[in-house]
């Protein structure tokens, strides 16, 4: 219940800024969703829901691939980027410039290691882009209430060890749990989507070859 009190009106321009809210800039005026929205997802696809949650890496590895040759069928991995490029890079370390030519199964792994929400997101922007999907309202309140515990959690975790108060180590430890659970599910529920848009767009016909832009 405490989802529905995020707001479901569009991101705002200021949840766009920066490397992470700029990846869906380019999707907050699309009209076209989804064909299931996040919380649908469980009960349209359990298995999926369930598996992206239980085997996090493979199934990202899995989904990364399977979305890329949706996009572009029969390109296997050449495709691949860190992220695709979405959130841009740090420092020395670059999408494209990090051997993801000659080893993208294992950069996708670390990927999908250390960096799972972007990782996510980055996979469910591919089909986003192919079909100009935009964010329905369960997308903008999921995302905004996963955001909002995890910078939360980073807030008491910060004052937890500034303090010597035993009841603030407690609470911050509730709160990262609780934020931990919350992502682990939004990240299945969007997994599920992104598989069940790929298996009906799919069904419908083999989509045309699209070449990818590379960032």
């Amino acid at each position: 219940m405490c989802l529905f009190c995020f707001s479901k009106e569009r991101l705002s321009p200021s949840e766009v800024k920066g490397k992470y809210g700029g990846a869906y800039a380019p999707f907050i005026n699309n009209n076209t969703t989804f064909d299931i929205t996040m919380c649908q997802a469980p009960c349209k696809a359990p298995l999926c829901w369930l598996g992206a949650m239980t085997c996090f890496c493979p199934v990202q590895v899995h989904m990364r691939h399977k979305a890329l040759n949706h996009v572009d069928p029969g390109s296997g991995w050449s495709n691949y980027q860190c992220c695709q490029g979405y959130f841009g890079g740090c420092c020395c370390l670059q999408p494209g410039q990090m051997c993801e030519s000659t080893c993208p199964v294992p950069c996708m792994c670390l990927e999908a290691a250390l960096c799972p929400g972007a990782a996510v997101s980055a996979t469910s922007n591919v089909i986003r882009q192919r079909y100009q999907l935009g964010l329905d309202e369960d997308d903008v309140r999921l995302i905004r209430c996963s955001n909002c515990l995890f910078f939360f959690s980073i807030c008491l975790s910060v004052v937890s060890c500034l303090t010597e108060c035993e009841g603030d180590d407690a609470l911050a430890s509730v709160v990262n749990t609780v934020s931990d659970v919350v992502f682990c599910c939004v990240s299945g529920c969007m997994t599920a989507q992104v598989n069940h848009e790929i298996n009906l767009r799919e069904s419908m016909g083999t989509p045309q070859r699209e070449e990818m832009e590379r960032w």
